[in-house]
C-alpha cells in the first residue's frame, strides 16, 4: 500500500515538474547533443562494467582468503551467476520524455517583455539486442535568443552603398532618431534529432587483470528551428555576410543543418567515490550551405567527472569544447561550454537533478549584431547580421526512474 502511494505521489511530482520548470535560453545547442544522449549513456555502461570488475576482484579475493590454511571456504550458492556476465547495456526497452518551458534572462526587446519563450519538448527511446550492443533514437529543443541582442546599436547598411546609412535601435527606441528603431523577434526554438548506434568494447590484457570498458557512438544529428522574426515560421529569415559588399541571403534555413560523428567514450578516473570519463567526438556536416566555406573534421571534446558522496547523492561537472556549423557561419563555431549539476534519488525510482549550464561561441561581435543589412530602404528587406549566441540555463527535474534513461 505504502509502495503503491509513494508512485501516485511522485508521477504527480513529476507532472507537476513538467508544468512548473522553468528554463532560461539555452547557448546554441550542440553542446546539448552530448550532454543529454550520447555521453550519459556511454558513461553508465562503463560504470557498470568497472563496478562489476570491482565486485569480482573482491570476490577472487575474498575465495583466496577462505582458501587459506585456518580459514572457513565460502561457496557461492549454486543459482549465482558468475560476476561479469550480462554487465553492460540494461537489454530490452528504455525510454524518457518531458516537456520544458523557458523565460529570458535579459532584455531581448518588446516581444520578450510579452511572455515566456517557445515552449519544448524532449524524448528518447532505447533498445539493446545485447548488453554490448544499443540502438538510441531521441529528440529534443531547446529556446535560444542572441545574448544583448536589444541592448544596444548596430549599423544599418544598404546594397550598394559602402557605408552605414544608419543605425538600428535594437531596443525598439529611437536613439538613432525618430523611426529608426528595429525591434525584431529574436526568439528562437531548435529541435534536435538523434539517431546512434553504442558498442560496448572491453579491452584485456590491462595491468592487474583489469578491463578497460570503450564505448563507440556512430551517431548522426539532424538540426532545424523556429525564429520568430520569420513570416513562415521556420527559420528562414534574411541574413548578411561581411557588409557592405557581401552577399545577402534571403532563402536559405539559418538554424538547419546536418552532422554525422564518430563519438568515443572512456574512462579515466574510478574510485568508490569519483568517476570521470573522457569522450572525443570527430564530427562532419553531412553537406554544406549558406556560407560555409569548409567541411574539414571537427574533434568536440568532453570532459565528465561525478563526485558521489552518498550512494543517493551525485555532483556531476562536464566542461566541453564543442563545434557548431549552421549555414550563417562561414567557419565552425567553437563552443566554450559547460555543465554543472547534482543529482538526488529518493526511493528506488525517483530522483530530483538541477543542471546549470553556459555556452559561449567564439566568433562573437558587439551585442552579437554586428550590423543590419537591408536590400532597399524597406524594413522588410533587412535581417540583422548576428555573430553568435550566448546564454546561461538552468534546469530543475523531478522525475521517475534515473535523469536521461527510464526502463520500460
Amino acid at each position: 500500500m505504502l509502495k503503491t502511494f509513494f508512485r501516485i505521489g511522485a508521477t504527480c511530482a513529476a507532472v507537476a515538474s513538467m508544468c512548473l520548470s522553468t528554463l532560461p535560453a539555452s547557448a546554441d545547442g550542440i553542446e546539448n547533443v552530448y550532454e543529454q544522449s550520447v555521453v550519459p549513456g556511454a558513461n553508465e555502461t562503463i560504470k557498470n562494467v568497472m563496478d562489476a570488475e570491482r565486485k569480482k576482484q573482491e570476490l577472487q579475493r575474498r575465495q583466496a582468503t577462505a582458501g587459506a590454511p585456518g580459514t572457513v571456504a565460502q561457496v557461492p550458492p549454486v543459482s549465482q551467476q558468475p560476476v561479469g556476465a550480462n554487465i553492460g547495456f540494461p537489454t530490452g526497452f528504455g525510454y524518457s520524455a518531458n516537456i520544458t518551458t523557458a523565460y529570458p534572462y535579459g532584455n531581448i526587446g518588446n516581444y520578450g517583455k510579452q511572455g515566456w519563450l517557445m515552449g519544448g519538448v524532449d524524448a528518447s527511446l532505447s533498445y539493446a539486442f545485447r548488453p554490448t550492443t544499443r540502438i538510441v533514437a531521441s529528440m529534443f529543443q531547446l529556446q535560444h535568443w542572441p545574448y544583448g541582442f536589444n541592448s544596444g546599436l548596430a549599423p544599418i547598411y544598404v546594397q550598394g552603398f559602402k557605408n552605414p546609412v544608419g543605425c538600428a535601435d535594437l531596443s525598439g527606441g529611437n536613439a538613432c532618431g525618430p523611426g529608426a528603431g528595429q525591434n525584431l523577434n529574436v526568439r528562437t526554438k531548435d529541435t534536435f534529432g538523434i539517431f546512434m548506434v553504442e558498442q560496448l568494447f572491453l579491452i584485456k590484457g590491462m595491468p592487474g587483470g583489469h578491463v578497460l570498458p570503450i564505448v563507440i557512438s556512430p551517431t548522426y544529428v539532424a538540426r532545424g528551428g523556429i525564429i520568430g522574426e520569420s513570416v513562415n515560421n521556420n527559420d528562414v529569415v534574411p541574413f548578411a555576410y561581411h557588409p557592405p559588399d557581401g552577399p545577402f541571403f534571403t532563402d536559405v534555413p539559418t538554424r538547419t543543418a546536418q552532422f554525422k560523428s564518430l563519438a568515443v567514450t572512456l574512462p579515466f578516473l574510478k574510485t568508490p567515490k569519483m568517476f570521470g570519463t573522457f569522450t572525443v567526438a570527430p564530427e562532419w556536416l553531412v553537406h554544406t550551405a549558406g556560407v560555409n566555406t569548409t567541411n574539414h573534421m571537427q574533434i568536440p571534446q568532453i570532459l565528465y567527472l561525478e563526485y558521489t558522496p552518498f550512494a543517493d547523492t551525485k555532483f556531476f561537472f562536464e566542461p566541453q569544447s564543442a563545434r557548431d556549423y549552421l549555414p550563417t557561419d562561414p567557419y565552425p563555431e567553437h563552443l566554450i561550454a559547460y555543465f554543472l549539476g547534482v543529482s538526488q534519488r529518493f526511493a528506488r525510482y525517483g530522483f530530483v537533478q538541477l543542471v546549470l549550464n553556459s555556452g559561449n561561441p567564439t566568433n562573437l561581435g558587439p551585442d552579437n549584431v554586428t550590423a543590419i543589412k537591408c536590400l532597399t530602404v524597406s524594413p522588410q528587406l533587412c535581417g540583422p547580421v548576428v555573430g553568435g549566441l550566448k546564454a546561461t540555463q538552468l534546469q530543475l527535474q523531478i522525475g521517475i526512474g534515473s535523469p536521461n534513461y527510464f526502463p520500460l
